[in-house]
């Protein structure tokens, strides 16, 4: 590592053109990854749902659709309005009224319920059907070409609405988070630093870090607009004291030589050893996310994994080549630092260490209870502000038809007309459900076969699959649409046992089950990989145990003070969080108990090394868990989107929560539970024989 780290100081201004050259492809790779906006494309491609979603693109041309409410309009010119969302590019077709007869013969003649199903008061509905998928870009700007076309009196609800709307939101807030998580990292580097320049280099190194990242994810094709909003402000935040460690390494060799150069590469070489240890853990909590079977997860760890990597890479050469190369302007702006030295904290804490156990012990179980009854939703639209368009919209369709959603059956074409029949039947006495549109419920004594347009027919049945269209009044992600959906599959079944529930309300009860279930996995795995390094990292048997218990602890507070707080969290933040907040602080742990064993083999007794652990550590503690906080926390106050909002704020108060546990409750640890650290860690047991053996042979001595 020497070699290396002398290499990268003789090469610094070759590294630091390379580094600003390399921006420029890597821009190029961000602007060409494309964004999706969609999270439920994220659910495994081989479940029912995916798999139906996929034959009514192939079959029947439905990609997507979305429900559209105008309120207020004449006949004439719905069907007007109508004409002109069916030209606009890449909607397939528009389903009316007159979809079913034309507009002289009177509604009345339909069926009550299919009638229903289209009016209601002064309001109209229409099934506005996209040959695109939900998320696509060409369903995203059909969307906004129809809500030109639209009247004030006009409301869209669904999937592609939302999603469009997210997109809007993420693209004019992304920015933002970005430059708040910059301000508030200046902030905190302004009080821990002793110039006033250096912050900026931090920041910019960071920054091509980041930067590099962004545009290999071009590798991907596309990232989710979750890991393109957090993206940035994560690395930032478990990136940045790996600057301020190597910055404080070359401050301490500067003591001991005079130069500059060589100073430097000992300072690369001790920061590259120390922030290895630290940054693995750090990758292994985002790696735990690969394990999902919600995708989502293996599209965050990618590339949030790979953006340690970029950082450890650019602290390690990028810095040190900024740092050497404006060393006369940094030396100008140096200053006192800010942030005061801990004296009389740590005696405080390693003389009350019983108290703070006690806290700890105190609050396991109302944690525990908390992290267990926490609240999550799933319905995206509540993630979304009330602002919003497509949340407008599901609420008029609320209002105006009592009904919150719509999906759909896939049925054999060749299932014969009375089992049809039946199954309409059973399906519209079905607790929740309001309508059953399709080819065999619109026909009728009153309404035969051939009065059918064929156009309307073939939209209904393809060559191997009859669709039906439910609407229900049930919320989307609801226990109630969920039973609902369990009860209509089985229905179906019985007559079909190929047949298919599927829609935006079963791929919601799909990602319920499945994130369920991948909570349990990625806690499981980050865990798991935590305990290895650690184990490995220390040498000790009985650490592993010790320190992740700390830190889950913290999680415990953490996910538990929504439940106390009566606050529902978005189910994403859930599931990722507890990975995130283990890998990324449990390196405050790792930092102090190292300390502390060195102290323990150096001969200091538990008390000792307990309190020289402490006071040497909290500082670094702290602006570790400062910067953490300083890149997340702003995003959470400032995001519109909850799902961004929600998770940043979680990380945010979770570095806090973690620095606190550190500081005040694994000291407490380290007293009580010296002899059983001592005896089953490795290297520190020989040392402690040799230690009660001397002072044996002195005893031996001083008798005779």
């Amino acid at each position: 590592m020497n070699k290396l780290s002398n290499l990268i100081v003789k090469l610094r201004y070759v590294i630091l053109i390379a580094a600003v050259a390399l921006l420029i492809p890597s821009a190029i790779g961000y602007f060409n990854t494309r964004v999706n906006y969609d999270i439920l494309t994220y659910l495994p491609k081989d479940i029912e749902t995916m798999k139906g979603q996929d034959i009514l693109l192939d079959q029947f041309g439905t990609g997507s659709f979305v429900l559209y409410v105008a309120e207020g309009m004449e006949e004439k010119d719905v069907a007007k309005l109508k004409s002109n969302i069916e030209n606009v590019d890449h909607v397939d077709k528009v389903l009316w009224y007159d979809s079913v007869m034309d507009l002289s013969v009177p509604m009345e003649m339909l069926p009550s319920d299919v009638y229903e199903a289209f009016n209601s008061g002064d309001a109209t509905m229409m099934f506005v059907v996209f040959d695109s998928g939900t998320s696509e870009d060409c369903t995203m700007d059909a969307i906004e070409e129809i809500r030109k076309i639209s009247n004030k009196q006009c409301f869209m609800s669904g999937m592609s609405a939302i999603v469009t709307d997210t997109k809007n939101l993420a693209m004019k807030e992304t920015p933002i988070y970005v430059g708040i998580a910059v301000l508030l990292a200046v902030i905190v580097l302004s009080l821990t630093m002793d110039s006033y320049l250096i912050p900026l280099f931090f920041l910019l190194s960071i920054g091509m870090a980041i930067v590099y990242n962004m545009g290999s994810n071009v590798f991907k094709g596309e990232i989710s607009f979750i890991t393109q909003s957090l993206s940035a402000v994560l690395q930032l935040g478990v990136t940045l004291d790996y600057s301020i460690f190597l910055w404080h390494s070359y401050q301490e060799e500067l003591e001991k030589t005079s130069d500059k150069n060589e100073a430097m590469a000992n300072a690369i070489t001790a920061t590259f050893q120390s922030v290895i240890g630290s940054s693995i853990t750090t990758v292994a909590g985002f790696v735990a996310l690969c394990f999902m079977s919600f995708t989502l997860g293996l599209d965050l760890g990618v590339v949030m994994a790979k953006g340690v990597v970029f950082g450890v890479i650019g602290c390690v050469t990028i810095l040190p080549s900024m740092v050497l190369v404006f060393d006369g302007l940094i030396e100008k702006t140096k200053h006192k630092p800010l942030m005061p030295e801990f004296d009389r904290l740590p005696k405080f804490i390693a003389k009350h260490y019983l108290a703070f156990f006690a806290i700890f012990l105190a609050l396991i179980v109302p944690a525990l209870y908390g992290n267990n009854h926490t609240s999550v939703y799933y319905d995206l639209t509540q993630t979304l502000p009330d602002s919003l368009e497509s949340v407008q919209g599901a609420n008029e369709v609320d209002k105006n038809f009592d009904m919150n959603s719509a999906y759909m059956l896939l049925v054999d074409k060749n299932l014969d007309s009375a089992s049809m029949n039946q199954m309409i039947k059973e399906l519209k006495n079905t607790d929740g459900i309001l309508s059953v549109l399709g080819a065999d419920s619109i026909v009728g004594p009153a309404f035969p076969k051939e009065l059918m347009p064929d156009d309307l027919l073939s939209d209904l049945e393809s060559d191997e699959w009859k669709m039906v269209l439910l609407t229900t009044d049930y919320k989307i992600a609801s226990d109630e649409i969920n039973e609902q959906i369990t009860k209509v599959d089985s229905i179906v079944k019985s007559y079909d046992p190929k047949a298919m529930v599927v829609g935006e309300a079963p791929c919601t009860k799909d990602l319920i089950t499945i994130t369920d279930h991948d909570f349990q996995v990625v806690n499981m795995v980050s865990i798991g990989l935590v305990f290895l390094i650690i184990a490995f990292v220390l040498k000790s048997v009985s650490l592993p145990f010790i320190l992740v218990a700390v830190i889950e602890f913290a999680i415990f507070v953490n996910m538990g003070l929504p439940y106390y707080t009566n606050t529902t969290i978005p189910f994403i933040s859930s599931v990722v969080i507890g990975t995130i907040q283990l890998g990324a602080t449990v390196d405050y742990a790792i930092l102090m108990t190292t300390r502390y064993l060195n102290e323990r083999s150096s001969g200091h007794d538990k008390k000792e090394a307990t309190l020289i652990a402490l006071s040497t550590s909290m500082k670094s503690v702290i602006v570790s868990a400062l910067s953490f906080f300083a890149a997340t926390f702003g995003v959470g106050l400032i995001s519109s989107i909850d799902m961004i909002g929600s998770l940043c704020m979680l990380m945010a108060r979770g570095a806090i929560i973690s620095m606190f546990t550190v500081l005040l409750v694994l000291p407490a640890m380290y007293m009580l539970f010296d002899k059983l650290i001592m005896r089953t860690t490795f290297g520190l047991q020989t040392e402690e024989k040799e230690h009660h053996h001397f002072a044996d042979m002195i005893h031996r001595h001083k008798v005779a």
